[in-house]
């Protein structure tokens, strides 16, 4: 397969999209509220509470319990829970199926792809290197980069803006309603794909289209083109 003549790049979301991270997630949440002497959640509820980053994480938990948080206890909080999460970001986490070939497939047809996330650059750089497809992103855009994290579409400007790129010219792939309102905000084509941590359902996301698995993404790009572009 030829680079296409659009998309000029595709932009992926990391976790529920490239990875499962939630088992990790699940695990470090349950450690940190033990901690503070709260019950555990079951892994489906935590991944009820994925999304928008880790502080929300942690208010959705205390949501769920019924406690009343401040935004310093929050913070606090949320330190306590990345110092167990970031050495064993990795432990139970896997990559989805097909993002290898997926990722590396554009990667050797020339077309640029790249990570958005709301996780932090640091962990983000950390799973793509331990999965072997760091070298394989042009940009790599992190929840601490300084513009508002998804469902904002500003983290998506930032990546385009490094890609010398319009965002019309980017695909963003996603898996959660996060991910698509994003894209929409944005001016970019969206895809979702199943099996992620969404609270609503995938195909009532409204993306322009959704997959089953990453690597049926090259096979449909044809289908998501504009009118202007391809």
């Amino acid at each position: 397969m030829t680079r296409p003549a659009w998309p000029r790049a595709i932009l992926f979301d990391l976790d529920g999209t490239l990875i499962d991270s939630a088992p990790d997630i699940h695990e470090s949440l349950n450690q940190t509220m033990e901690s503070l002497g709260h019950p555990p959640f079951t892994l489906e509820a935590v991944i009820g509470m994925i999304g928008r980053g880790v502080p929300k994480l942690i208010e959705r938990a205390h949501e769920a319990l019924l406690i009343d948080l401040d935004a310093p206890t929050r913070d606090r909080i949320v330190d306590r829970f990345l110092k167990i999460y970031n050495p064993r970001a990795t432990e139970l986490t896997t990559l989805n199926a097909g993002a290898s070939d997926t990722t590396r497939h554009f990667h050797e047809i020339g077309l640029p792809i790249g990570v958005v996330t709301n996780k932090p650059d640091a962990e983000t750089r950390e799973i793509l290197q331990h999965f072997g497809v760091l070298d394989l992103m042009a940009v790599v855009v992190g929840g601490d980069a300084g513009p508002a994290k998804k469902p904002a579409p500003d983290l998506l400007f930032l990546a385009c803006e490094t890609l010398s790129i319009q965002p019309s010219e980017a695909l963003f792939v996603g898996d959660s309603e996060n991910d698509v309102e994003a894209a929409k905000a944005a001016g970019m084509r969206v895809v979702a794909v199943r099996g992620g941590y969404t609270r609503i359902g995938t195909d009532a996301l409204g993306a322009d289209l959704v997959i089953d698995r990453l690597d049926a993404l090259a096979d449909a790009l044809g289908s998501l083109a504009p009118e202007t572009g391809a």
